[in-house]
């Protein structure tokens, strides 16, 4: 049911809401993010876990943190500050099937990632952090879970040689063109890649997992191949922490998902036999008419021709060029329609 290339097939597109930690460790909080970005059309709702202790040296633990958006006056007590129970992350897996998202969560650690394989994670992010962290992406590659790694930061051998150690296990990978800048300017976001990458790894799901405060970067990734997009989610981005400023509110997500899915009905080639008959054309169309008087066997030309409004479509304006070098059967009084009966076309 949460398979990413079967959301692709079905929905033509994969929309991840990465939460984060703009839950602010509050379990309600998270809650609510699921109802509210799911109802907004994601696929998927994105937290992250991590076992501070592990993650962290003592002294980087135990360092003063003096940030606005600090939570405490420690690196490692704002960090756990922000951290949800295995039993809170439980729920929040319960409550994305009960609201018909993937639960997807990004472990920073080990600890993290068999907490997550415990709790039976639908989907395993590889952040950016982590690109290139062989052991690491081994490991996750190894519990035979779905995998969305992001490629921020990172050379293209970094891209290479952590593609080949997930294939080592399985091919259930999304890999997404990601700039590590938080906001990220748009000259910054490098599209392009997206095609660079479609071509390097065809067999792959590819994507986009962006930092821009806009969503225009949606559907355009979406015509250069990418698939499944990540965007930062708050519900104000206006409160503390480092993610809010540049997230998208739910109106905001709205839009990102309606226009990114709207792409490829957009690129559909209207059928030839209802262009030209549209409503429009039936009301309004001109008819050709006779601009002057002519007489019979007048060959017409453009002087000859003009058009205008009827209750009925006669020989549309736009079929003019069938007319001119054809002579006409008898003579015509000027504001007369002109019907393929009256001339003589030369083939």
């Amino acid at each position: 049911m949460y398979d990413v290339k079967e959301i692709i097939a079905l929905r033509k597109a994969f929309v991840i809401a990465e939460v984060g930690q703009n839950h602010q460790g509050s379990v309600e909080k998270a809650i609510d993010y699921i109802r509210i970005f799911s109802n907004a059309g994601a696929d998927a709702i994105k937290f992250q876990a991590r076992n501070n202790k592990v993650l962290f040296d003592e002294v980087a633990y135990n360092a003063p943190y003096n940030s606005e958006n600090a939570f405490a006056s420690t690196y490692g007590a704002h960090r756990e500050s922000l951290e949800l129970t295995t039993d809170e992350l439980s729920t929040l897996r319960e409550e994305c099937h009960r609201h018909h998202v993937a639960f997807m969560c990004t472990p920073f650690d080990e600890p993290s990632l068999e907490m997550l394989v415990d709790i039976d994670v639908d989907v395993l992010k590889i952040s950016s952090f982590d690109l290139g962290n062989l052991p690491f992406i081994d490991k996750i590659a190894s519990t035979g879970r779905q995998v969305v790694m992001s490629t921020g930061g990172a050379s293209e051998i970094h891209v290479e040689k952590s593609v080949e150690t997930l294939l080592r296990h399985h091919d259930k990978i999304t890999l997404l063109h990601c700039v590590s800048e938080y906001p990220c300017p748009h000259n910054r976001l490098g599209l392009s890649t997206i095609t660079h990458l479609c071509g390097k790894f065809p067999d792959l799901t590819i994507g986009l997992s962006d930092h821009f405060n806009g969503i225009l970067s949606g559907p355009v990734a979406y015509m250069l191949g990418a698939k499944v997009f990540e965007k930062h989610v708050t519900t104000d981005r206006s409160q503390k922490g480092t993610d809010h400023s540049f997230a998208l509110e739910p109106e905001g997500f709205r839009k990102f998902v309606r226009d990114i899915r709207r792409v490829p009905d957009m690129m559909q080639k209207k059928p030839k036999k209802e262009t030209g008959n549209e409503q429009v054309f039936k009301k309004l169309g001109k008819s050709i008419i006779f601009a002057r008087d002519v007489d019979a066997g007048t060959v017409l030309t453009l002087s000859d021709l003009s058009g205008r409004i009827f209750e009925k479509t006669y020989i549309p304006v736009r079929e003019s060029f069938r007319l001119l070098g054809s002579k006409t059967k008898r003579s015509h009084k000027a504001g007369e329609t002109v019907n393929y009966d009256d001339v003589i076309i030369e083939s």
